[in-house]
């Protein structure tokens, strides 16, 4: 598993060559290009090749010559066909790759006051896209920027409206979080966020969003709730495993996706750790 936002801990073992110690069979992604001042690896493994300890090795090598704090650490679990990220904070793990291509670009953290006097952490949540989506759509415009270049640019409104698979997996946190209260919530979230870009007349597609989290279902704390945006900007809604609606509307995917990768997003630290994945996808 991947543990986020601490320095990397793996046992020390044999100093491998300097020389390809990384084999065709794994896809390591670190965000903003240098692998080691990234902040974030994404790794994902050929399901026919178990050899985490070769790979433990070699992500330790590439990391050990760095003395600058790293944010994240990474550790693969054992008979595992694919790698996974877990969110320090909360304990909640996140798969590196969903559906059969969406790769996990960062992960941030959802907290709410309660009466303006405790914060609590309601859910932790991942963000993927699909890596051919993100290059075909954006790479000719921002293909050669860098992470500070690309903050001059409309490179997140871009990200946004563009017709590119991704999709933010929520995880529940707070353990007694009801149905009705992230009904509520996204009422609040999501209508804000919708008045802002097409205005006060939406409320009809506010109603037909909210109203697929219905109070039959229950979501306990480690419950997923899936928001993928899929081609043609249909939002698929999925509680559990268990699809509870869609909607076609680049309006409602814009809406949700500001939530979390706009301009006031929740976790203002993981919309940096995307961006600089986001990059990195691009430069490569």
């Amino acid at each position: 598993m991947v543990s986020l936002r601490f320095p990397f801990s793996f046992p020390q073992p044999p100093k491998l060559p300097r020389h390809g110690f990384l084999r065709p069979s794994y896809a390591v992604v670190a965000a903003g290009g240098a692998a080691a001042a990234a902040g974030f690896v994404a790794v994902t493994i050929n399901s026919t090749n178990q050899q985490s300890p070769f790979l433990e090795s070699a992500l330790n090598s590439l990391f050990r010559s760095h003395s600058s704090p790293l944010w994240a650490s990474l550790s693969l679990a054992d008979n595992s066909t694919t790698s996974s990220v877990v969110d320090s904070k909360t304990g909640m793990s996140f798969p590196s790759v969903i559906g059969d291509s969406q790769q996990l670009l960062g992960i941030g953290l959802r907290r709410k006051a309660i009466l303006g006097l405790k914060n609590i952490n309601v859910y932790a949540y991942g963000v993927y896209a699909d890596n051919n989506d993100i290059k075909e759509s954006l790479s000719e415009k921002y293909g050669k920027l860098s992470v500070s270049e690309l903050q001059e640019k409309n490179f997140d409104k871009d990200i946004m409206e563009a017709d590119i698979c991704m999709t933010v997996r929520l995880q529940i946190v707070y353990g007694r979080l009801s149905i009705r209260s992230v009904r509520s919530a996204f009422e609040e979230s999501v209508g804000s966020r919708l008045e802002k870009f097409g205005g006060s007349d939406n409320k009809e597609l506010l109603h037909k969003f909210t109203s697929q989290f219905k109070d039959e279902y229950k979501i306990p704390r480690g419950s997923v709730i899936d928001l993928s945006k899929e081609r043609g900007h249909v939002l698929r809604t999925i509680i559990d495993g268990k699809e509870v609606g869609s909607i076609e509307s680049q309006l409602l995917c814009r809406a949700i996706l500001d939530l979390y990768i706009g301009e006031d997003p929740f976790d203002k630290q993981a919309k940096q750790d995307i961006k600089q994945a986001l990059t990195s996808i691009l430069h490569n």
